[in-house]
């Protein structure tokens, strides 16, 4: 049996018709929330300082970019392909930055052009993947490398410190009488554009349509090719800005600067509720993931617990999730088919 017959066999949303309320209480993503929740509840009782403001917006600013990142990664994984790339992408726009501004050009016109260097990035991955056809697995994970040693070849092992005061302020800044870093407001912006573009529009729908089965979203009319290449370039620009907010952050701009986030933001996509087989996920469940995985090592980190065991936490979470997903999956497929027998068997005609 072809793969085009099997897929949405496999995968079918018979809970749809299940009431309105139970399809959005009884979710991965309702259950990442009230864990979420839970987690918060339990550190504001438990952890000295967590309910300072203090914690609230260095926490937000360290997920910012995993935030940022995670958005276009739902959607690269939602169609079955993933981007390891990303933090690699991240470090070569901190780089850009860093020696553009050096160079004596003005800041926003750096900045300008790291983002334009990470969507060249993207774009490349994407050529790779759509017009080449090799898979994105082994394409992302050559460019990790690639984008990687060409941001350490720029800057060797020196580091870039000098920007301007202004910027710098404003990347560290909060939205005036609250605790929240002003970059919350970008990511809300990009955030709400992404949710109405997923869960609203044919376009997101379409990317529903090729996790599920990209041979059967080819003959209903789809591009392929066209829509992942898209992603991929989505990806390297959000990535390039992040690497220019990352680098702004810390007044550093270094060739190995977010080195191995491309992992933390994986593992939160995939603790949202995102389906690493393609056709399932929802972004509210991934910003849910990034703030449980953050909130859990903010928490953590002030009870005095060391980064190797937070992540072994990390870890042990994902893998949690993923299994569990699976074996979701599998107990609902066994179950469909014990229902399907026995409505055989009661329909069977009686035998003579």
């Amino acid at each position: 049996m072809t793969a085009l017959t099997d897929a949405p066999a496999r995968r079918d949303y018979k809970a749809h018709a299940k009431p309105a309320w139970r399809r959005a209480l009884f979710t991965r993503e309702s259950a990442i929330i009230a864990i979420l929740l839970l987690v918060i509840v339990i550190a504001l009782g438990t952890v000295r300082n967590f309910d300072s403001p203090l914690t609230v917006t260095y926490l937000l600013r360290d997920v910012a970019p995993i935030l940022l990142i995670a958005l276009p990664m739902t959607l690269i994984i939602i169609t079955e392909e993933i981007d390891l790339s990303v933090a690699s992408i991240v470090g070569l726009s901190s780089v850009m930055t860093g020696i553009l501004t050096q160079a004596g050009l003005p800041f926003p016109v750096a900045a300008v052009v790291a983002v334009i260097v990470g969507t060249i990035a993207g774009a490349f991955n994407g050529f790779l993947i759509t017009v080449v056809g090799l898979p994105s697995l082994a394409v992302t994970i050559g460019t990790l490398a690639l984008f990687r040693g060409i941001a350490v070849g720029l800057l060797g092992t020196t580091a870039i410190t000098e920007f301007p005061e202004e910027w710098t302020d404003l990347a560290k800044a909060n939205i005036p009488g609250t605790p929240i870093p002003m970059i919350m407001i970008p990511f809300a912006v990009l955030a709400i554009v992404f949710a109405i573009v997923l869960h609203f529009t044919p376009f997101g729908r379409s990317l529903y349509a090729i996790g599920l089965s990209k041979e059967a979203a080819s003959f209903s009319g789809i591009d392929v090719g066209r829509t992942k290449f898209l992603l991929f370039v989505l990806s390297g620009a959000v990535s390039g800005f992040a690497g220019v907010y990352f680098t702004l952050l810390y007044s550093n701009a270094r060739g190995d600067n977010a080195m191995g986030m491309e992992l933390q933001v994986i593992a939160a996509v995939l603790l949202g509720g995102v389906s690493i087989f393609g056709g399932r996920g929802a972004l509210h469940g991934v910003i849910a993931g990034v703030l449980l995985i953050g909130t859990l090592g903010s928490a953590l980190r002030l009870a005095g617990v060391t980064s190797d065991i937070i992540n072994v936490i990390t870890g042990l979470l994902l893998i949690v999730s993923v299994v569990s997903s699976s074996l979701l999956a599998w107990l609902q497929v066994r179950r469909a088919a014990a229902i399907g027998k026995r409505k055989g068997r009661d329909g069977a005609p009686e035998a003579p």
